[in-house]
Formats: C-alpha cells, structure tokens, sequence
C-alpha cells in the first residue's frame, strides 16, 4: 500500500514539474492524455468513438461515475466475503474499476456495429429499389447517394464507388472495395447478383431482384432475432455469473463462519480462493466480450 501511494505521489511530481503552460494540474493532464490518444489511439477506435457520439449513446460522467461505484463496491464486498481482509478488498475494486474502460469501448462496438448494420440494410435495399427504375448498378448507387438516406461511414464509401466506377469503366474494383469494408453475406450476395446481371445482360432481372430482396429481408429478420435472444441470454448470464461467486457463501455457512476464518490461515486456500475468482471473472470476461462482438455479421 506504501508503494502504491508513494508511486501516485511521483507521478504527480513529474507531471507538475513538467507544466510550462501555467495551466492547472489537471488541465495539464488532461491536455496529455488526449495528445497521447491522438498519437496512439488506432484510427477505427477514433471513428467508432465519434459516431457514438454523434448518435448521443456515449457515456456520461454520470454514467462511469456509477459504474465506478457499481464495480468497486461488488468486488469488493465479494473479495471480503472470500477473504476478510481490506487490502484484498482494495485490489480487487482497483482491479474491477480498471475494466470499465475496456468494457465501455466493448459496448461502443456493438452500438457501432449494430449501426453499420442498418445502415447497409438500408443500402442493399435501395439498391435494389433504384435497380428496378434505371436498370444500371452505377445510376442506382447515384440514386441511393442522393436520396438522403444513408450517412457516414457508408455514404462515403458509397460516394467512392460510384468514382471507382466512373474511373475504371467497370464496377469490378468498386464492389470488391465495398465488400472488403462491409463483408456482411447480404452485401457479397447482391453485388454477385448485379455483377452476372452486368456482365451477361440479362433482360428480365425483375424476379431475381425480388428473390434477392425477400432473401435480405429475411436475413434481416434473422439478425434481429439473434440480437434480442442475445440480450435476454446476456442479462441470464451476468445474473449466472455472480451467483457463481456467492457459492463461497454456501461454503462459510456449511463449515460455520469460525472454521471457515481458521482455513484463511493456510496459504494454501488463499491460492484456491484466488483461483476461483479469477475463473469466475473471467468466464464474466470472456461472456461479455462476446455478447458484445460480431453483431449483425450474418
């Protein structure tokens, strides 16, 4: 504990000793953890983070100020269920409000994702919609550019393609550059579909657009089901997931709260004791992460 303090004071002494600007301590710091994100920060987080932002789903100061609260005080009073010990206790919380950003940033990518995909649920079927009317795959994508519907990142990319096409006289690269962004099956599906209707000069596409458009419509379908049977699975799951950290509540009351503080003696069962919390959080991890990714890349 000595050690932890005594490193928090050293980092406040070279970060003070450091600030030419005459600003405040923590203006100062503030001012070089953005300029380190800027640095580093990879440019995908950056894009993610500016579109949750401007769909206003980011989260507060409130928001972490709870979950801060939240995390700190469950892992806690769990590491003293198992242990009895306030530096275990302060650890643990340490350790469980050091996620939280993590875990934000999971979140930020399933909004992101979940975006992404309505958005080229959107594209593919009025893609298809402007087909039917100019019979061209390039004055389609046009059609769609212009019609207001669509938004950044997908309304670029679009926007890009119908260069690409206008550059190269073909659609070829300016499907394979959309399918490489966005490989979601509807995507892949359609744009072969344009390509044989293109290359071959079928006459009567009318059918095979109206298959494909029942066809996206019911993998659509499909994703939105998955979503909501992932949210139901995910809140079972966390509830789950705690329980299985109470079992040590079980143990104390079967052996009697006495014998149970004789065993915390042995070094030994703190080691099996350590063990099971590790197991448990990172079976939460690891439950969490996927709920969180590879939304809607059906």
């Amino acid at each position: 504990m000595e050690f932890v303090i005594i490193f928090a004071i050293a980092i406040f002494i070279i970060i003070y000793r450091s600030n030419k600007s005459g600003n405040s301590f923590y203006d100062y710091s503030k001012q070089q953890m953005g300029s380190i994100y800027q640095k580093y920060a990879p440019y995908s987080f950056q894009t993610i983070s500016a579109k949750i932002k401007e769909l206003k789903q980011e989260y507060t100061i409130k928001d972490y100020a709870v979950q801060v609260v939240l995390f700190g005080g469950v892992a806690g009073g769990l590491a003293y269920l198992y242990f009895y010990n306030i530096i275990v206790v302060i650890i643990y919380a340490a350790a469980a409000i050091s996620f939280i950003p993590y875990l934000a940033y999971l979140r930020s990518k399933r909004i992101y994702s979940e975006y992404i995909f309505e958005q080229i649920q959107v594209y593919t079927t009025n893609v298809i919609m402007e087909f039917n009317t100019t019979q061209s795959f390039v004055k389609s994508l046009e059609g769609v550019r212009d019609s207001g519907i669509l938004e950044d990142p997908v309304l670029s990319d679009v926007k890009t393609m119908i260069d690409m096409s206008y550059t190269n006289g073909t659609i070829d690269e300016s499907i394979e550059f959309f399918n490489s962004k966005y490989p979601y099956y509807m995507v892949k599906n359609m744009h072969q579909l344009f390509l044989q209707i293109t290359k071959e000069g079928a006459k009567d596409s009318g059918e095979a657009l109206e298959n494909m458009s029942m066809d996206i419509d019911a993998l659509v379908e499909g994703v939105y089901r998955d979503q909501m049977d992932r949210k139901q699975f995910h809140t079972k799951f966390i509830t789950f997931g705690l329980a299985l950290f109470l079992l040590v509540l079980a143990m104390q009351i079967l052996l009697g709260n006495d014998n149970y503080l004789a065993l915390l003696d042995l070094w030994y069962v703190h080691i099996v004791l350590h063990a099971i919390i590790l197991i448990n959080a990172y079976f939460l991890f690891t439950g969490e992460k996927y709920y969180n990714e590879n939304v809607g890349v059906e």
